[in-house]
């Protein structure tokens, strides 16, 4: 494998577990309030405005690449953007976004539309369309959508929660109507990100990260059905499609399943184990903790080396576990960017 292999290659060899020269490496949540750049636009629109700019979100969606040194750029959103676009009533604000009438009856249900995504979303495909533009064939640009249980528990929680308390009643004492919502999810999901990647993106990554409060029979029930649905839809021969759950340790196997290409962990699973058990069946990414960036360098170069040495030679993106947090050192995240290339530069 030679060196001059371009970035957008070698990312999508790891999604295909193909020989690489080493891995590539994004963070999650890369663009966001850790740069002091972010914050200076941020300062001067809100969240939303930003989301539905596509001037703005393609220069976000930018500034990781060009300050910090990613090797994938992932475009600028929020997940709920096609809940707003299925009919929900969304308020977007310094509390973070929450679902003004929190879902709870058949009818919510009924109402919702499967959306036409460039219909309703445009400015979501603009984006995607600008940054190819810009990225050329050179780096890998990511879309990315929430996975039906995350989104059906913000609908019927009204947002964030500690206990999940609320959806879970719902799939309890009334599966049926979850059954529904989650299905129409399903295949809003499953068009806006036909739709993403038919704007051009080359990856795309399905996130959901509170399906890891589910108990494994459950996940096995509400969650896993939901997202087999969503990638049974995309063409993953022309953009692979990465899964993230937050809290996989229990369901990795199940997961593996799910037809997704790449499996993004958190940071509670030896990845090594992870590979055992899911053997060579699908990439991995990951599994840094995140807080591993707010360390010393030599904390840092010492737990990215040991993730990239069970990584191996193929099957594997170096990222986070989960978002990194606001307060890292544009330094250390620097410093995890460049990991896999001193890492490939030390070995025999």
């Amino acid at each position: 494998m030679t060196s001059s292999i371009s970035k957008t290659e070698r990312f999508l060899r790891a999604c295909r577990r193909q020989p690489v020269d080493r891995a590539p490496v994004w963070m999650m949540r890369q663009a966001g309030r850790y740069l002091a750049e972010y914050q200076a636009i941020r300062s001067r629109v809100s969240f939303i405005e930003l989301c539905k700019s596509p001037d703005l979100a393609v220069e976000v969606s930018l500034q990781p690449l060009q300050l910090v040194g990613v090797e994938a750029v992932i475009m600028f959103s929020d997940i709920l953007i096609p809940l707003e676009a299925m009919g929900a009533p969304i308020a977007f604000d310094d509390g973070g976004p929450r679902i003004t009438e929190p879902l709870c009856s058949r009818g919510q249900v009924e109402a919702l539309v499967v959306p036409d995504p460039e219909e309703r979303m445009p400015f979501c495909f603009e984006t995607i369309r600008r940054l190819r533009a810009e990225l050329g064939g050179e780096v890998p640009l990511i879309g990315f959508a929430g996975a039906p249980y995350t989104l059906a528990s913000y609908l019927v929680e009204g947002g964030s929660s500690k206990s999940y308390a609320t959806i879970k009643a719902m799939l309890f004492s009334a599966p049926e109507l979850a059954h529904a919502l989650l299905a129409k999810l399903a295949d809003t999901i499953a068009a806006y990100l036909q739709a993403a990647v038919a704007a051009g993106a080359q990856v795309v990554q399905l996130f959901d990260t509170w399906a890891g409060e589910l108990a494994p029979e459950d996940y096995r029930e509400f969650a896993f059905p939901y997202q087999q649905r969503v990638f049974a839809q995309l063409d993953q021969a022309r953009a692979p499609a990465v899964l993230y759950v937050n809290g996989s340790c229990g369901i990795l196997e199940m997961m593996a399943e799910t037809g997704a290409s790449v499996l993004s962990i958190d940071w509670r699973t030896d990845l090594a184990e992870a590979r055992r058990r899911v053997g060579q069946r699908v990439a991995l990414q990951g599994n840094v903790d995140p807080a591993v960036l707010l360390g010393t360098p030599e904390k840092i170069r010492a737990v990215t080396d040991e993730t990239l040495r069970k990584g191996g030679s193929s099957g594997h993106i170096l990222n986070l576990g989960h978002g990194i947090l606001p307060s890292t050192p544009l330094a250390n995240a620097r410093l995890f960017c460049a990991a896999p290339t001193i890492f490939s530069e030390a070995q025999p």
